[in-house]
C-alpha cells in the first residue's frame, strides 16, 4: 500500500494520468462521432481505430514507425522550446527549410554513401537551426514575441522553399523536386525486411528506414542534455524564471537564442529525414501550403508532456491512430474522424496542463486558509482559558 501511495504521489504519475485520461476521452468522443455518422458500422470502425497500424500487419506497423519519424523530431522541437519557456510555432517553416536543404544537397552534391546522406542531414539541421535562430534573436534582443516571429518565419520559409525548388531542383513536368542521388537516400538498415506483410509468395514491404533509429537516438540525446547537463539546467532555468536566472549569473539572452536554435535544428533534421526516404527520396511540391508535420509536433509535445522520451511514445501513438484512420473508408467513414479524435486528445491534454498549473496554487491557498483558521481557533481557546 505504501508503494502504491508513493507512486501515485509522484508528479510524473499525475502527468501521465492526465495524458492517459485525455486519450480515453478522445477515443470515447471518436466512438460517439462514429455512432452519429453511421451507427451500423460504429463498433467495427472503432475496433479498426484501436487496431491502428496492426490492421495492415507487419507492413502497417512499419508504416506507423515511418510516419512517426518526423513527428518525433518536430515534437522534440516544440518540446525543447516549451521546456525553456518558449512557444515554437515555427516548426513547420523549420521543417520545410531543412527538407529543401537536404534535397538540394542530395541532388547537386556528389559524395559516396554514407557521407552523402550524413552531409545532407547536417545541412538540414543547420538550415533549420538558422530558421529557429532568427526568432530567438528577435526575442532575446528586441522582445519580439516568438509566436508572432515564428508564424512569420513559417510563411517566409514556405515561399522561399518554393522559390529554391523552382530555381535549383525543379521537375517542371511533375511540379515537384528532382530525385536525389541514391547515395543521399537513407539506408533501410534491414527494417524493411522486418516489417513486412506476406501475401502468398509476395512480400509487401514498408517504407521504414534508418530514420526512425536516428529520431529515437536524437530524442535520447536531447533527454540527456536537458536532464543531465549544465546546459540543460540553464535552459530550463531560463524557462522557469528569466529574471531569476539572470540574477544567478546565467546569460538569459544566449540561452533564449540557443533554445530556439536547437528547436529549429531538430525540426530541420525531421525535414531531412522525411525527404531522404524511399527509393529516390520524397519530393517537395511547389504548393502554397504549410507543412502539417510542424503543427502536428505541437500535438506530440503536449501529449508527451514535453519530455523527450514521452514524445517518442506520443508520436508513435498519434501515427498509430492516423494509420488506423486510413482503413476507416472500408466502413464508409471519412479518415478525418481521426483528426477529431486527435484534436480532442490534445484539447484535454492542454486542459490537464492548465489544471496542473492552477490546482497546486489553489491547494496552497486552501492550506494557508486552513492554517489561519487553526491558528485563530488556538488563539481563541487560549484567550478563553485565560478568562
Amino acid at each position: 500500500m505504501n508503494l502504491i501511495k508513493n507512486v501515485t504521489a509522484k508528479e510524473g504519475y499525475n502527468k501521465a494520468l492526465g495524458s492517459i485520461s485525455a486519450i480515453l476521452i478522445g477515443l470515447v468522443v471518436g466512438f460517439l462521432v462514429l455512432l452519429l455518422a453511421n451507427p451500423a458500422n460504429a463498433f467495427d470502425g472503432f475496433i479498426t481505430i484501436i487496431a491502428g497500424g496492426f490492421t495492415g500487419g507487419g507492413r502497417g506497423v512499419g508504416q506507423v514507425l515511418y510516419f512517426a519519424t518526423p513527428l518525433i523530431l518536430t515534437g522534440l522541437s516544440v518540446g525543447v522550446a516549451f521546456k525553456t519557456g518558449m512557444f515554437n510555432i515555427g516548426a513547420s517553416g523549420q521543417f520545410v527549410m531543412g527538407a529543401v536543404a537536404a534535397v538540394v544537397v542530395g541532388v547537386h552534391v556528389t559524395l559516396p554513401a554514407p557521407i552523402h546522406w550524413i552531409v545532407a542531414l547536417l545541412a538540414a539541421a543547420i538550415v533549420g537551426g538558422i530558421w529557429g535562430f532568427i526568432p530567438g534573436m528577435l526575442k532575446a534582443f528586441f522582445n519580439v514575441h516568438e509566436v508572432i516571429a515564428t508564424i512569420m518565419m513559417n510563411y517566409i520559409g514556405m515561399y522561399l522553399c518554393n522559390f529554391i525548388v523552382k530555381e535549383t531542383v525543379y521537375n517542371s513536368l511533375k511540379n515537384i523536386s528532382l530525385d536525389v542521388q541514391s547515395s543521399a537516400v537513407l539506408p533501410k538498415a534491414g527494417l524493411d525486411k522486418i516489417f513486412v506483410t506476406m501475401h502468398g509468395t509476395y512480400a509487401d514491404t514498408s517504407t521504414l528506414n534508418s530514420g526512425i533509429l536516428i529520431a529515437i537516438g536524437t530524442a535520447v540525446l536531447i533527454y540527456f542534455i536537458m536532464e543531465k547537463t549544465t546546459l540543460g539546467y540553464e535552459l530550463k532555468a531560463v524557462g522557469f524564471n528569466k529574471n531569476a536566472s539572470k540574477y544567478a549569473g546565467m546569460n538569459e539572452k544566449r540561452n533564449i537564442i540557443l533554445s530556439m536554435t536547437i528547436a529549429g535544428a531538430l525540426a530541420g533534421l525531421g525535414g531531412g529525414l522525411t525527404f531522404l526516404s524511399g527509393h529516390s527520396g520524397r519530393h517537395l511540391q511547389v504548393v502554397d501550403v504549410l507543412a502539417g508535420e510542424g503543427f502536428n509536433g505541437i500535438s506530440v509535445a503536449l501529449l508527451g508532456l514535453s519530455n523527450p522520451i514521452g514524445i517518442i511514445f506520443s508520436a508513435i501513438f498519434i501515427s498509430y491512430l492516423t494509420q488506423g484512420g486510413t482503413y476507416l473508408q472500408t466502413f464508409n467513414y471519412m479518415p478525418e474522424v481521426i483528426d477529431i479524435i486527435i484534436a480532442v486528445i490534445i484539447y484535454f491534454s492542454a486542459f490537464a496542463l492548465v489544471l496542473r498549473q492552477i490546482l497546486p496554487k489553489l491547494k496552497k491557498k486552501l492550506q494557508e486558509r486552513k492554517a489561519e483558521r487553526v491558528a485563530a481557533s488556538e488563539i481563541k481557546e487560549s484567550n478563553g482559558g485565560e478568562k
